[in-house]
């Protein structure tokens, strides 16, 4: 995984986690890797992904059985996905909108482009 400088390193693999939740690789009651695993596959210190996952368990995406690991929280997507979107209309929304006033950009090129980037991921 390439890190930014943008946000924490934990914060990035909580984000990662929380992106794979929503790409379905992890449903709810699911068993996700360990600690060390997803250190050792992100090649971060293993606090480092400690911090992560406790963030997670803080926000209820993941909980912990004891001896057995973590798991995803029931409703954990829908959760994300709400809170996603409300950041997504609050702070890059109107980033977007001031943009497309400087460029001239309207709702149709937004669209035609939209439809230009489905017909990419059919055929890719």
């Amino acid at each position: 995984m390439m890190f930014t400088n943008d946000k924490p390193i934990f914060q990035q693999m909580a984000d990662r986690l929380s992106d794979e939740i929503l790409a379905n690789v992890y449903h709810d009651d699911d068993r996700i890797p360990s600690v060390r695993e997803y250190a050792v596959t992100l090649e971060v210190n293993t606090n480092t992904a400690v911090k992560a996952y406790e963030q997670l368990a803080r926000e209820n995406i993941i909980y912990n059985k004891r001896g057995m690991g973590y798991f995803i929280t029931p409703g954990a997507r829908e959760q994300i996905l709400k809170e996603r979107r409300q950041a997504f209309l609050k702070q890059q929304l109107p980033e977007l909108f001031r943009q497309m006033k400087l460029l001239g950009l309207d709702l149709k090129d937004i669209e035609t482009a939209w439809a230009e980037d489905g017909k990419k991921e059919k055929y890719s």
